[in-house]
């Protein structure tokens, strides 16, 4: 069992998002993607909301969220941990799933910026590469 620490997570300040739908969707992220794995302990609400400086409760609704769908565990004297993920819930398919919000929300800004699909796949792949 790993402890992480609020430095998992991060948001974005000018975002529409909303904060705690931010939270909520890094985690199924990260979860998904294998970083956070079933029985790692979270970082407590507490340690979230000082570090990002949060709102408490903002960071319980979104634990809380994730909790009802099955993603985090409470456990007594532990906290939150990452539940136990059924193996079909890694699929690349779900996992590009996750994904698709974030490029929804991409991709109108490219048309926004009248940016032809060519030059934004050749920046999303130079980003990519950047980043591994």
């Amino acid at each position: 069992m790993i402890a992480h620490t609020a430095q998992v997570f991060s948001i974005a300040t000018g975002s529409s998002e909303p904060i705690y739908r931010q939270l909520v969707d890094q985690a199924r992220r990260l979860v998904a993607g294998g970083q956070l794995a079933p029985g790692d302990a979270m970082p407590s609400v507490r340690d979230i909301a000082q570090t990002l400086a949060l709102n408490p409760m903002t960071v319980s609704k979104a634990y809380g969220i994730l909790e009802m769908e099955g993603v985090l565990n409470r456990r007594r004297g532990m906290g939150m941990v990452v539940a136990d993920v059924a193996p079909r819930a890694h699929s690349v398919a779900k996992r590009a799933e996750l994904l698709r919000p974030t490029l929804e929300r991409a991709a109108l800004e490219a048309r926004q910026l009248e940016l032809d699909p060519e030059t934004v796949l050749a920046l999303f792949t130079k980003i990519m590469k950047d980043a591994s």
